[in-house]
């Protein structure tokens, strides 16, 4: 029997070997589950852990194609393309920088790229500063870090790569070998591109060897490619540039302005876009539709696999109004318009244009800059804005018969020296001494050019039909300026033309500060005007009355998939017709006689250089007192002279209509022997008619379709 104390022994030995037990039983308990989780995921989930794994993305990627061409009437190629080889990079989905770095470090041992660093040359470098930073740090991830104090890794976003950017030297830069440098300046190019697209890394003087190289070595580098890409030629030089307009390059892209829009219609980031004049106004018709490469990527990103599902079709052409042949004439009147330029005159503006359609025959304007060299400035014709003088007569007279001031009862008037006491005196040029008191109708006054006939039909839209000589004038100046701007606005006075560009100019149309101010306006010394406006107003009267918009594309046509010419007619841009004129056919028909006598007319004010012409012409000269305003100084610095002309012609059934604005001649008796205005238009006619110098001008066949012209050039070519 066991006593006690025994018994409390062998209690508290059994007692210790119960807790070892647990606790082995615990742990026995913890490994089977680990091994039934193991199971499970390695057997029963194997299948679905390994999928994901592998698992890969299908994403649609868009490509570009070649733009639209622009051609001229004759189907002669003002813009084109120029197909290049391209060594591509498209980039996929997480793609660390590294990676990139590493892509264009092997891409560099293949290629040559520009690589001049920026501490090569004080200007014009192919890889700036701050491009061998981003390309360092790309390479030397770990590096970069170990340099960075807990203070700068508790940074985020732009702080954080900052203070990266301010851990690398300009030495250890300047220290980077050849190949690095390249691969820099690639690397720039990859970095620039957005997830899943497509980017040029070489697109200029790219050989068949680095494409060959390249294509050899696509399995190393992962989302480099080759390809074609084109880019803009201009085989006319620079004719037409300023109204052809720019395309945006791919580091561009879409302009920051408005990229939620690009976007919106399918546009990538760094698509190539028009970004003026025409480029940018048909750039739904140019752009063309984008091929489409279904991508795949695997789950780190790495693009694995593209199929092409539509190649992509080129973007349509546009037609233009001009003939490449006339611009050119028109361009060279206005170069030696400026050989005879004084004073302050730097440039000349012209616009021919057809009347019954509003098609643009040839638009040029030629400025010198501050260096002494000629420019194109052809868009000067749209916005910028002059005073014009008596050229806007016409509208004047009609102005009035619309307003009920005037018709054939009370039309005759007296031209005598105007005197108002609040204004200087109104006076006609061929009666500037008031000598004379000259009895006139509104014919006699257009052909003679009478201030005063004008001034004083301005005063009965006013209200005043009698005014005694040295006395006030008793009218609402800024309730008679508006309504004379309301009927001006009928003919493209003071208002927006319509012409298919952007960024055209209405001109300055200030609030009058005192009743002489309306009667300035009558004659053309108030309100600015730009030469566009010049044009459609004087085409409104040539035609009888109709407002047309002015047009530079006539035509959008496709591509011929075979020949590559232009092909299939997609769109014909029809006149726009903005309004007519509600005006007396009589007294519309009194002004084109009055115009008739400006240019053949016994006392008209360009007689003599128009009659003698071997087309029948009508016109109006002006000359407006006006003052210089140089953009140095910021301000006015001198009285300057404005000379326009506008005019049409044949008379009786109007083809061309001309506008000449030549703007800051000296006001003083010397400006009164420069007629540029007069003689430049002289010379468009005679180019358009081939006559006098021009007599000898090769002009090619009228046809009446595309087809038959498109005959007409090839049977030239063989």
């Amino acid at each position: 029997m066991k006593t006690p104390a025994q018994k409390r022994k062998d209690k508290k030995k059994s007692h210790i070997p119960f807790r070892l037990n647990l606790l082995f039983f615990l742990v026995f308990l913890m490994f089977a589950s680990l091994i039934l989780r193991l199971g499970y995921l390695q057997i029963i989930r194997a299948d679905d852990y390994q999928a994901e794994v592998e698992r890969t993305e299908r994403t649609t990627i868009t490509g570009s194609v070649p733009r639209g061409e622009i051609f001229d009437a004759n189907l002669r190629t003002l813009v084109g393309n120029e197909a290049r080889y391209s060594i591509t990079y498209t980039r996929g989905r997480n793609v660390p920088a590294g990676q990139m770095a590493e892509v264009a470090y092997d891409l560099a041992g293949i290629i040559d790229m520009p690589s001049v660093p920026f501490y090569a040359v004080d200007s014009g470098s192919d890889v700036s500063r701050r491009d061998l930073q981003d390309y360092f740090i790309a390479q030397n991830q770990e590096e970069i870090r170990s340099r960075l104090d807990d203070d700068d890794l508790n940074l985020d976003g732009t702080d954080a790569y900052q203070a990266m950017i301010d851990t690398v030297s300009d030495e250890e830069l300047e220290g980077l070998p050849e190949r690095d440098l390249v691969a820099a300046a690639i690397f720039r190019r990859m970095n620039a591109a957005f997830a899943l697209s497509t980017i040029n890394v070489k697109n200029e003087d790219v050989t068949q060897e680095e494409i060959a190289r390249v294509s050899e070595n696509l399995d190393s580098l992962p989302g480099v490619g080759t390809g074609t890409d084109w880019v803009r030629e201009y085989p006319e030089g620079g004719m037409l540039g300023s109204l052809v307009g720019r395309v945006s390059s791919e580091e561009r892209g879409v302009p920051s302005e408005f990229v939620r829009t690009y976007l919106a219609r399918g546009y990538s980031r760094n698509d190539r876009v028009g970004i003026s004049q025409l480029e940018e106004q048909y750039e739904s018709v140019l752009r063309g539709t984008k091929s489409r490469l279904e991508t795949e990527t695997n789950s780190r990103g790495d693009i694995i696999n593209q199929i092409e599902q539509y190649s992509g079709q080129k973007g349509h052409n546009l037609i233009l109004t001009i003939d490449i042949d006339f611009q050119e004439q028109v361009e060279q009147i206005a170069l030696d318009s400026l050989e005879e330029r004084q004073g302050l005159s730097d440039s000349i503006y012209i616009v021919a244009m057809n009347p019954q359609n509003g098609d643009i025959l040839a638009m040029t304007g030629k400025r010198v800059n501050s260096a002494g060299e000629v420019v194109d400035n052809a868009l000067g014709n749209i916005n910028n804005a002059f005073e014009v003088g008596s050229s806007i007569k016409g509208a004047t007279v009609l102005a009035a018969s619309m307003d009920g001031v005037l018709d054939n009862s009370n039309n005759t008037i007296f031209d005598t020296p105007l005197r108002i006491r609040e204004s200087q005196d109104i006076r006609s040029l061929f009666n500037f001494d008031g000598n004379n008191s000259v009895t006139m109708n509104e014919i006699d006054a257009l052909e003679r050019s009478s201030n005063v006939y004008m001034a004083k039909l301005a005063m009965r839209m006013g209200g005043v039909w009698d005014h005694e000589q040295g006395s006030s004038l008793n009218i609402d100046e800024v309730q008679l300026t508006n309504r004379q701007r309301y009927y001006f606005y009928q003919f493209g006075l003071g208002v927006l033309t319509g012409i298919d560009l952007p960024g055209e100019s209405a001109g300055l149309q200030p609030r009058p500060s005192g009743p002489a101010d309306s009667l300035f306006q009558s004659f053309g010394q108030y309100d600015t005007y730009t030469n566009i406006q010049l044009a459609q107003y004087i085409s409104t009267i040539a035609n009888g009355g109709t407002r047309i918009a002015p047009r530079l594309v006539s035509e959008v046509r496709g591509t011929d998939p075979d020949t590559g010419r232009v092909g299939a007619l997609k769109t014909e841009i029809k006149p726009q017709i903005l309004n007519h004129l509600d005006v007396d056919p009589d007294m519309l028909a009194n002004v084109q006689e009055g115009f008739y006598r400006v240019n053949n007319g016994t006392q008209g004010t360009a007689r003599s250089f128009f009659a003698d012409a071997p087309y029948t012409s009508a016109g109006k000269t002006g000359t407006a007192e006006a003052r210089y305003y140089d953009e140095d100084v910021g301000r006015t610095t001198a009285d300057v002279t404005n000379l326009t002309y506008v005019g049409y012609a044949p008379f009786d059934n109007p083809e061309i209509a001309v506008s000449v604005i030549v703007p800051y001649l000296p006001r003083s008796s010397s400006e009164r022997n420069n007629r540029e205005n007069m003689n430049a238009a002289r010379r468009v006619f005679d180019a358009y008619f081939n006559e006098g110098e021009f007599e000898d001008t090769e002009t090619i066949q009228q046809v009446d379709t595309i087809e038959e012209l498109e005959e007409i050039i090839e049977e030239e070519e063989e």
